[in-house]
């Protein structure tokens, strides 16, 4: 017995210490990468403090990163190992993060809008035109003056939806509205509408009753004056680009170029929606690379092209400061999105890195990319714009680094050459898309709840088209169209948005084009993110340990789906019947059934005509089902409540009715003082009760929680 377990315990012995020396060789191989991990320990302090359900105090934050980062440093000085010295930098930046989180949410403090009883009258700036919402277009406005609110109390920015055409930036306007905080989630644990807007200084939204009226207002301060007049500028580019190219690729060159999408049709946002091409649609990492690139190399192709000006310039440095030059235009001409702000920074640091003699695109630069954003915006660490940038990003870096080098062959025939990088060049391209479309899935799945199966297919057709042709024509057409002269590039980017639209449109119509996946719990995003960045950033084999943490999103176990969903104020809900969610009121609220149809991968369907008796005032079944409805403002009377409770197991009612009849025992009833505490609710039938979840409690206690009226509040569109 002995003879033979020797051999095998020796076998084992020296398998365990090969694994335990490529351990070690893989550890000892990430040499300087272990600093790569530092914005990624930085954005979790910054998503810790976004899941807390309190807002927490300020100066305990301050003083444990001051605490951490004061540890690191001493183990430094005393000439710890890395093993002392990386936990504890990642600690630091980990509170740092959390710390910097919480200054940024002060520093922009602004007033909320409350939710008035009745309608005011508003005088304001027009800042900027936004996109167009459900109900109308839409304008962002600087209130000057608000009918029962104290000029202390009064809204920094609203977001008003208007009655006819959008006046232009810089127009004094005076409107009767309704006036409401901006709208909190449409079902517990959805994306945050009002957390978004308080970080934009956003304070409230406004829906107008009335025509707008021109008003007589004071001088607006210099700075108001200023963004005034360049969206001034932007909106009359935008303007004369669809007068130039018409409706529809006029206003898609106008969405790319200046960031307004009041001319965009809602087919069209559909199509590439469902072939996902929806980012091109976005002024993001994209369009910034691809500008500053172009803007690059043209420099760089004339200063080479003209020899006396070679040999007295350093091109490429030349060609560098052109580049953050047309970035930060682009910036400025797009109005400065909070996306295109990140991909500005992330561009401009690769530039950067160009004028120091440095590498422009490696791990290196985009970490200090994703710090200095993290640092600026904090809240982007919880926004699918920086997730998925920051991912594909990263991804397509990681794959830089492992691609072969192509040989550089001494002598061979041109059309072999030719042939040899076309395939080359298709290849990379396809491993390109491939790889940001699997980094950037999970996020797509999580937040949007869809996945456009062909996307690969679509992004492969359309790059060549939009990288070379559609992008830098639009370009060249902006900056020379205020001139007169921007007729020929328009025209070529039109050509070349009319064929990016047919791809899709192609794409869109296969069957299967869309997938909708519902959304997972909300700890498999950071999981999935982390496993992305670890195949990313490690440096080994042991990389692809970390695949089955970004597959997360998929694989994650999803929980029962509720038997109910009930909007905000119970204006509107929704019943599961097998894989659908039956729509109590068809085209009310549109925005937020679906997305919380899509949250819990249902399809939604209107409610049938048959077995309900309805009114303007409410609708409940003829008999035996579980939800009846009143949204009626006026508390219905004594018959009317005995009818809903009779007729189904939930009632909701959107008054307060603090008496109830005798019948109502029987069921559950919600009435406007539970909306009012929790806003919008799921339920499941749990034995004889019902298990409740308000978005309000998961939303928690936070400066942006205020409630809105949901009637009123425009979260869609």
């Amino acid at each position: 017995m002995s003879a033979v377990l020797i051999p095998v315990g020796a076998g084992i012995h020296r398998a365990a210490a090969r694994i335990c020396d490529r351990l070690r060789s893989e550890v000892a191989a990430q040499g300087p990468r272990w600093r790569l991990w530092t914005p990624v320990a930085f954005g979790g302090g910054c998503g810790v403090y976004f899941v807390l359900r309190v807002e927490p105090p300020l100066w305990p934050l301050l003083a444990l990163a001051v605490l951490t980062s004061g540890l690191w440093l001493a183990a430094r000085r005393m000439g710890r190992s890395r093993r002392w010295t990386l936990p504890l930098l990642l600690m630091a930046c980990l509170a740092m993060g959390l710390a910097t989180a919480r200054v940024r949410s002060a520093r922009i403090a602004a007033p909320i809008a409350p939710a008035l009883s009745e309608p005011t009258m508003i005088e304001a700036w027009v800042i900027d035109v936004d996109s167009p919402g459900e109900r109308g277009s839409r304008v962002v406005i600087a209130p000057v003056w608000v009918r029962g609110l104290d000029p202390a109390a009064t809204p920094h920015r609203l977001r008003a939806t208007l009655r006819g055409p959008p006046p232009p930036p810089g127009a004094s306007i005076r409107l009767f509205a309704i006036l409401n905080p901006p709208p909190a989630p449409a079902a517990p644990g959805a994306y945050d509408f009002g957390r978004n807007a308080w970080f934009q200084g956003m304070g409230g939204v406004a829906f107008a009753l009335g025509e707008t009226r021109p008003a007589v207002l004071d001088d607006a301060p210099w700075r108001l004056r200023l963004i005034m007049r360049v969206n001034r500028v932007r909106y009359g580019l935008a303007q004369r680009i669809v007068a130039r190219l018409g409706a529809r690729n006029g206003g898609i060159a106008a969405a790319m170029t200046t960031g307004h999408e009041a001319w965009l049709h809602r087919a069209d946002v559909d199509v590439m929606r469902e072939s996902g091409l929806a980012h091109i649609l976005s002024i993001s990492g994209l369009h910034m690379a691809i500008v500053g690139g172009f803007a690059f190399f043209l420099v760089r192709l004339v200063v080479a092209a003209w020899p006396w000006l070679a040999l007295r310039v350093p091109g490429k440095k030349v060609a560098a400061v052109a580049g953050l030059v047309a970035v930060t235009a682009y910036l400025i001409l797009s109005g400065g999105p909070p996306p295109a702000e990140r991909a500005a920074i992330t561009a401009s640091i690769a530039f950067a890195a160009i004028l120091l003699d440095r590498q422009a695109i490696t791990m290196n630069a985009l970490a200090t990319a994703a710090f200095v954003v993290l640092l600026l915006q904090p809240e982007a660490i919880v926004t699918p714009g920086f997730q998925m940038s920051f991912a594909a990003t990263a991804a397509l870096v990681a794959l830089s680094e492992v691609w072969p080098r192509r040989i550089r062959e001494l002598s061979a025939p041109w059309p072999i050459v030719t042939v040899q990088r076309i395939g080359s060049w298709t290849l990379a391209a396809c491993a390109a898309s491939l790889v940001a479309g699997l980094a950037t899935g999970p996020f797509a799945m999580q937040h949007f709840n869809r996945t456009a199966v062909y996307g690969l297919l679509a992004n492969m057709g359309t790059s060549p088209v939009a990288d070379f042709v559609m992008m830098p024509a639009l370009a060249l057409g902006a900056l020379l169209e205020p001139l007169g002269l921007g007729a020929p590039f328009l025209w070529v980017a039109a050509r070349a948005i009319e064929a990016m639209m047919a791809i899709g449109t192609t794409v869109a119509g296969l069957p299967g084009a869309v997938k909708t996946v519902s959304s997972a719990p909300v700890a498999a995003l950071p999981v999935a993110f982390v496993g992305v960045l670890f195949v990313c950033l490690w440096r080994g084999r042991l990389r692809w340990l970390g695949l089955p943490f970004a597959a997360a999103v998929m694989i994650w176990p999803r929980g029962p789906v509720p038997d109910l969903w009930i909007g905000d104020g119970g204006t509107n809900a929704a019943v599961v019947v097998g894989h659908q969610a039956m729509i109590m009121r068809p085209g009310i609220r549109t925005f937020a059934t679906d997305l919380w149809s899509r949250r819990r991968g249902l399809t939604g369907v209107d409610r049938p005509e048959a077995g309900w008796v309805c009114d303007r005032f409410g609708c409940r079944p003829e008999s035996g089902g579980v939800l009846a409805m009143s949204w009626s403002r006026k508390a219905p009377d004594t018959g009317t409540l005995e009818a809903l409770c009779g007729s189904a197991r939930v009632v909701s009612l959107r008054a307060i009715v603090p008496d109830l009849p005798a019948a109502c025992d029987r069921c559950l009833v919600l009435d406007g003082t539970d909306y009012a505490e929790g806003g919008a609710v799921e339920l499941w039938r749990e034995g004889a009760g019902w298990r409740a979840v308000w978005s309000a409690r998961v939303r928690g206690d936070r400066p942006w929680s205020a409630q809105p009226d949901p009637d009123v509040s425009d979260s869609g569109g």
